[in-house]
């Protein structure tokens, strides 16, 4: 019995450490700050080691549709949730090893945009090869999962939710441009946020960056099918 609860007690504090090890997150950004709970790895309490888990990876919309996809796979799947601010770097991808140790899972659906636009962040010429290494990072941490890829959503005008932003919307339409040719290089699905929201305009917070709750019901709608095609069998 001590040898065991030893070894629980060894198993705890490696946990910790690892947990430790993940910094915690900043946008020094205010026009891009999180709603909801912030920037955070939340992970769901599994009692079921048969069941698949999940991780969703994304900024600030994931706390919008992330009640939304546990909700309706709750009791089919374990879901964790990263929502940070980074943006494709050779640090972000570091941390990702990280968050993904905390696994293992069986669908990962990973976004990665949003803090991205702004001059300087990502260096010129370096958005395919950094994103290419993100995908592989998943690959080799979780090479078991499926991944599905989830491109970035609109940015509209201030207080005008009919037009999009034309400072920072022209640089979301080349990242997901770019993204989504690197995702179908490497045989990553892709989940059309973009399409999705830019279709449902009116259903912007019009702060620019967020969204109201049909809006995220509808992220939250797409995400859930995606998990249910790749992981979950047919009943």
């Amino acid at each position: 019995m001590k040898l065991f609860q030893a070894s629980c007690l060894i198993l705890f504090v490696s946990i910790q450490s690892l947990i430790a090890e993940i910094p915690i997150a900043n946008e020094a950004d205010q026009r891009v700050q999180a709603e909801g709970k912030g920037w955070r790895l939340e992970k769901a309490v599994i009692k079921d080691t048969e069941r698949p888990r999940i991780l969703l990876i994304g900024d600030s919309i994931l706390n919008g549709y992330a009640r939304y996809v546990i909700k309706k796979l709750n009791g089919k799947a374990y879901v964790d949730i990263w929502v940070n601010p980074y943006h494709q770097s050779e640090g972000l991808n570091k941390i990702l090893a990280l968050v993904l140790s905390e696994g293992p899972y069986d669908l990962v659906h990973f976004n990665v945009g949003l803090h991205g636009w702004q001059e300087g962040r990502i260096k010129e010429g370096t958005f395919v090869s950094l994103t290419k290494d993100y995908v592989k990072v998943i690959k080799s941490e979780a090479p078991k999962a499926k991944l599905i890829w989830a491109n970035t959503t609109p940015v509209t005008v201030k207080n005008n939710v009919k037009e999009l932003d034309p400072e920072i919307n022209p640089t979301i339409i080349e990242h997901n441009k770019m993204a989504d040719s690197i995702m179908k290089e490497m045989g990553v699905p892709i989940n059309d946020f973009y399409s999705v929201l830019n279709k449902n305009r009116s259903l912007a917070k019009g702060d620019r960056f967020h969204w109201t709750g049909p809006a995220y019901s509808l992220l939250g709608e797409m995400v859930v099918n995606s998990a249910e095609r790749e992981i979950l069998p047919e009943p």
